[in-house]
């Protein structure tokens, strides 16, 4: 298996995505790529020598100052000034995994060879990635419209020797991590400031580093919600086959059969059951869980289609003999699809709720699954601390891409929000994670009051080896410790299927 990733023109997919992340994998230039970026910049600068014509970017301001035409011997000092100025970001940093994908995804972007920026300075994106060299970036100051500039400008930034960065564990300024690798700073050529912030690199590294949380959450969503159902002692009909291929929405079908898989050969599920019905929350587990499966496809088809794209603005097109000033830096796509995304993930957080809520009631097992309730609070306050999440879930998902502010003195009139949408989004994705941990932690202490009966051997398999982070609560303890171990257990269980992105 080869250690290196290279950056290429095929298309880069989540699988491929989630191997580079957790075999740390090193990038590098395939021939193809350094071709192509070689190609671009030779051709621009022939342009810049024969034509003297203001071309957006190149040799011209920006935004609103795109008319303010600036001489040859300016147009490095016009880049690195871009960059500096550009760099207003405010809130907290966003995480190092986000930074990565961030990097990532602005070398494959710059690799097709429409953006017309130095070997060199790509070069040098590669060796902060291949060192975890990682530039400080702050989650607030990006429109998502005219690309994500302040975040891509603090991505920018210690390539010229400004900023700060990561190197570890610990923040340095970056001309202290240039000066230690004895890396000259990089002098700017021209577009290449405007190459590297304009772009959507902020909105989809979130989406993307989502997307691989999501999918793994979908899957503890279906094996937890499993649990549940024994622990509720519910009836399985509803996820018979039959029931689903009369309404065959792709997700509620992979869910029915997952949930089937998981209970498979339970002696509980085989019981004759004294309900007729259970409550939704249980019942409709294939309808709610499928919709956010088939929402994770939509999500899936849009990101694919971005990080294979050029963002940036204007782009050459060598062969036609055209740089053309457009607009694929507007993130309306990914806004649209990340509000969605939140909105899908909330959902599994909040019929998780609901099973929460129905395991403490009493109406099948001892009220707070304790016992001497009364004494003992059990599981009282675990279901408020779910809901409490799941109510700034709703919050959360009040959408972003509904809004717009002009800026740049009304050049850019209309922008897409959508680096609020990621934001946002992650929270989400995050809360989410919590809530199912809680379902966790309560349907496994639920399931004990089920014995002798058992649940299905896979189910037993997956609780014995969280009853070895996570004991059976006997009587009052400090719940929240626990809450965490639940939800380390889910990070760190290991199987397959977490990571199917289908």
């Amino acid at each position: 298996m080869s250690d290196h990733h290279y950056i290429s023109t095929s298309v880069l997919d989540l699988e491929e995505i989630h191997q580079i992340i957790s075999q740390e994998k090193q990038l590098a230039l395939s021939d193809e790529a350094r071709r192509n970026i070689e190609k671009a910049r030779d051709y621009l600068d022939e342009k810049i020598k024969k034509n003297k014509t203001p071309v957006y970017g190149i040799n011209t301001g920006f935004g609103s100052l795109c008319n303010v035409r600036i001489s040859s011997e300016n147009l490095t000092q016009l880049q690195e000034n871009l960059v500096k100025s550009h760099a207003c970001g405010t809130g907290e940093k966003i995480s190092k995994p986000i930074i990565r994908l961030m990097l990532l995804l602005k070398i494959q972007s710059l690799s097709y060879g429409h953006s017309g920026v130095s070997l060199e300075t790509v070069n040098r994106l590669i060796d902060f990635y291949n060192n975890d060299i990682l530039p400080v970036i702050y989650s607030q100051g990006s429109l998502g419209a005219s690309g994500d500039l302040a975040p891509l400008a603090h991505l920018s930034l210690p390539l010229i020797g400004e900023g700060e960065v990561y190197y570890e564990g610990e923040i340095f300024p970056s001309e202290v991590i240039l000066k230690k690798f004895e890396w000259e700073p990089v002098r700017l050529q021209s577009k290449e400031g405007l190459a590297l912030l304009n772009g959507t690199q902020f909105m989809s590294a979130h989406g993307i580093y989502a997307l691989l949380e999501s999918y793994r959450l979908s899957y503890w969503a279906d094996l937890i919600g499993a649990i549940s159902v024994d622990a509720y002692d519910c009836n399985t009909s509803p996820f018979d086959e039959l029931v689903h291929l009369v309404r065959p929405h792709r997700g509620q079908i992979k869910t029915a059969e997952r949930i089937r898989r998981f209970l498979e050969g339970s002696e509980i599920s085989q019981q004759h059951k004294k309900n007729v019905q259970d409550p939704y929350s249980f019942r409709c587990i294939p309808q709610v869980h499928g919709a956010t499966k088939d929402t994770l496809s939509f999500v899936h088809k849009c990101f694919k289609t971005e990080i294979n794209s050029v963002t940036d603005n204007p782009n050459i097109f060598v062969d036609a003999d055209k740089i053309i000033s457009g607009g694929n830096f507007h993130g309306q796509p990914l806004a649209l699809t990340l509000d969605y995304l939140a909105i899908a993930m909330a959902e599994l957080g909040n019929i998780s709720e609901r099973r929460i809520y129905q395991l403490v009631s009493g109406l099948r097992g001892p009220a707070f699954l304790v016992d001497a309730p009364g004494l003992n609070s059990g599981f009282m306050i675990p279901q408020y601390t779910a809901a409490s999440i799941v109510s700034q879930n709703k919050q959360l998902c009040t959408p972003a891409s509904v809004d717009s502010i002009v800026s740049s003195n009304g050049q850019e009139d209309h922008v897409s929000m959508g680096a609020n949408a990621a934001t946002k989004m992650i929270k989400v994705v995050e809360n989410t994670a919590t809530i199912l941990a809680i379902e966790l932690f309560n349907a496994s202490q639920a399931l004990s009051y089920r014995q002798p009966h058992k649940t299905s051997e896979f189910l037993e398999n997956v609780i014995k080896s969280y009853r070895k982070e996570v004991p059976l609560v006997k009587e009052d303890v400090v719940m929240s410790p626990l809450i965490q171990k639940s939800k380390e257990f889910m990070e760190n269980w290991d199987v397959r299927e977490k990571y199917v992105f289908d």
